[in-house]
């Protein structure tokens, strides 16, 4: 029996490299030789390279050093599977003049207008078009590659993971320390979006009490977003890193995503796995995720983000009736093991007649 050889191109993504982890770990498990080729650090950052997983540091860059090197690292590989746009770009310079097949999973799809959104649209046309098979995380992705001239556009069942362990801790203590002692938690994350983010929360300081919203996730956006609250005389309060977020939504009464951004998806996983009803801007792929358990409003819309809040922290029942949904569409969320016997069925179908007997 010959081993299918694999090899995961990263663009370096935090979500990407989450689902890489995850599918490198259990491709390995079913007897599939896996190489993870990504940036320098990312394997060390993310987890990876996983235990039996050989690790390759390729630059993000598309010149001729780059491209050779991953180039080299597909050598002899069964299939190639390249992780977002830029990722699948790379992989299809390297692969010219070879058979070797293609997949390419579109994650998410960056916003842009004027010259940087035309030159997306020819990256996208380029990535969709020399792949095999493209497996898009949401209809919208299927649809936009189909539009792009996808030979074969399918949606990618995602397992959405917990970070971490939650609802352990002491839940008062923990608004305590924010400093939401008898007034309503809002909880966030550092993402893009921020200005409509901050209107509202001007708007919630005439509530009585006023709602404290406590951003997780502190990144490159900090500093600014610290002196707005300063200057502002906010009630906002930066709540450290990610690592904390599982902690600080099971002591909060609703969490907001004002966009889109690498930590959105964390805050939409913990939210309804935990039961925190959620209120969060439409971005691509969300409405599949989410279904009806959550409050979804027009991305930027800082009235509709305000108002939607303020009417949930004076209803009671339907933050519970949104909390129980939350936790009945996280239980039909795809499992790791799906995810990965859908993407084993993908590369046994292109490898063909390939190796018989796995999985």
């Amino acid at each position: 029996m010959t081993q299918l050889r694999t090899v995961q191109v990263l663009g370096g993504g935090v979500r990407s490299s989450a689902h890489v982890r995850s599918l490198a770990a259990g491709l390995i498990a079913r007897g599939v030789q896996v190489t993870v080729c990504a940036p320098a650090g990312t394997g060390r950052a993310r987890g990876l390279p996983v235990t039996g997983a050989r690790f390759v540091a390729v630059p993000r860059r598309s010149d001729p050093a780059a491209v050779s090197a991953l180039r080299t690292a597909c050598t002899g590989a069964d299939i190639v599977h390249a992780h977002g746009l830029h990722a699948a770009v790379r992989a299809g310079i390297a692969l010219s003049g070879r058979s070797t097949p293609l997949v390419m999973t579109w994650h998410t799809r960056v916003q842009a207008e004027g010259a940087r959104g035309r030159l997306l649209r020819r990256l996208e046309r380029r990535a969709v078009r020399r792949a095999a098979v493209v497996l898009g995380t949401s209809w919208e992705l299927v649809d936009r590659a189909r539009s792009r001239g996808a030979r074969d556009a399918r949606i990618a069942p995602v397992p959405v993971q917990p970070s971490g362990p939650r609802g352990g801790g002491d839940t008062g203590k923990t608004r305590a320390e924010l400093g939401a002692v008898g007034r309503p938690l809002l909880v966030s994350v550092a993402q893009p979006g921020q200005d409509t983010l901050v209107e509202a929360a001007r708007e919630w300081r005439g509530l009585d009490p006023a709602p404290l919203l406590a951003v997780v996730g502190e990144d490159s956006r900090a500093g600014a977003l610290r002196r707005r609250i300063a200057a502002q005389g906010l009630p906002v309060v930066l709540a450290g890193g990610m690592d904390g977020l599982a902690d600080v939504l099971a002591a909060a009464d609703i969490a907001v995503l004002a966009g889109g951004g690498e930590h959105g998806p964390a805050l939409v996983r913990e939210a309804l796995r935990g039961g925190t009803p959620l209120v969060a801007a439409r971005t691509d792929g969300l409405t599949e995720l989410v279904g009806d358990a959550a409050e979804l409003i027009p991305h930027g819309d800082a009235g509709a983000l305000s108002g939607t809040v303020t009417r949930l922290l004076g209803d009671p029942e339907q933050r519970q009736a949104l909390a129980d949904s939350g936790r009945l569409q996280a239980a039909g969320w795809p499992t790791e093991d799906e995810m990965i016997s859908h993407v084993l069925s993908v590369y046994d179908e292109l490898a063909a007649p390939g190796p018989a007997g796995r999985g």
